[in-house]
């Protein structure tokens, strides 16, 4: 993914009334990530997500073509089918980067209740970024990263819903889509610069496996959801186009105690949600936004520090519980 760096004006939105950036301390902003605030619904394991972010990172970097990426795409692929998984989709292809490179590309659709009505899409990319180009030290420009918090984290989280959905079935359908060749794109300047991000997700949107009438109502993009002292604004392109899905993740937070869910707008980012929601499912965006200023990311991203000391469970547990209430309260709609 990459941000764009345009002015917006942020006044805060009255929807949900978070409270506002740098607030209490990072201890404060995390206290619930341990605390089971509801019966209703299973507990969200924060341990479970980060220990399913380390399994990722061990593997290596996940850069498409390689052993650790096929590594990755296989445990995803066994985890969901694990969790019961009504059926697990495969879209496989080869995609061509902007510098020529020929990649294989493999997405994966987990799709759990399909009998249900109503469902939602959740998704995360699991490939990594190929070099490390916004690191301090050139000469780590053309090293790959260990991706733990810009590929491993949305996918921890993931699997730990799927892993709840197996100990208590919504009345929604929930579908997971791990989305490849994410972060291969190019930071140059050029025309096609855009194009050149989330492979993975604009072949997704190309080649839809839906039909009008078992299509997700809306979508959730997460993308470096584990990043220490991490705060989530509202992204603006997917205010723009599903702010009645900001609303809705905005207001789960706040009902949960999370005050990391800041409520304003900020930042502009090229991902995978953009695609999604050309793909006829509206989708967001929950993007840590380190510098509210300028919406730009945390000083990890693309860099060999993206690794598992950048990594927070707490971080992880507060997304995961407001994921949880919003599909477990979706069901009562």
């Amino acid at each position: 993914m990459k941000f764009i760096n345009i002015p917006i004006l942020a006044a805060c939105l009255c929807a949900c009334g978070s409270s506002p950036a740098g607030n209490g301390s990072d201890a404060a902003a995390s206290e619930s990530a341990g605390q089971q605030t509801t019966a209703e619904w299973p507990a969200f394991n924060a341990d479970s997500a980060y220990a399913f972010v380390e399994a990722q990172v061990a593997m290596g970097p996940r850069v498409p073509g390689t052993p650790p990426h096929i590594r990755c795409r296989d445990f995803i692929i066994d985890k969901m089918e694990s969790y019961g998984a009504d059926t697990v989709i495969l879209q496989s292809d080869r995609v061509v980067a902007f510098n020529g490179d020929k990649l294989p590309m493999h997405n994966i659709i987990a799709r759990f209740n399909t009998a249900a009505p109503r469902r939602i899409l959740i998704a995360a990319h699991y490939d990594t970024r190929p070099w490390a180009d916004h690191d301090a030290a050139e000469s780590n420009h053309s090293k790959p990263i260990d991706g733990a918090n810009d590929g491993a984290s949305g996918v921890g989280v993931a699997l730990e819903l799927a892993r709840n959905l197996a100990i208590s079935t919504p009345d929604i359908g929930v579908d997971f889509l791990l989305t490849d060749v994410e972060d291969y794109g190019t930071s140059d300047n050029t025309p096609d610069e855009d194009s050149s991000w989330a492979l993975g997700a604009q072949y997704f949107a190309d080649n839809s496996p839906y039909t009008p009438a078992d299509r997700p109502a809306y979508g959730i993009l997460l993308d470096m959801v584990g990043g220490r002292n991490a705060r989530f604004y509202r992204e603006y392109f997917s205010e723009q186009g599903a702010r009645w899905v900001n609303s809705k993740v905005w207001q789960a937070a706040k009902a949960e105690g999370i005050t990391r869910f800041i409520n304003d707008v900020r930042g502009a980012i090229t991902d995978d949600h953009l695609f999604i929601t050309q793909a006829g499912i509206p989708c967001i965006d929950i993007i840590e936004c380190a510098n509210p200023q300028t919406g730009a990311f945390p000083p990890t991203w693309h860099t060999l520090a993206d690794n598992m000391e950048s990594i927070d469970a707490a971080t992880l547990g507060d997304v995961g519980k407001t994921l949880m209430r919003v599909i477990y309260t979706e069901s009562r709609q």
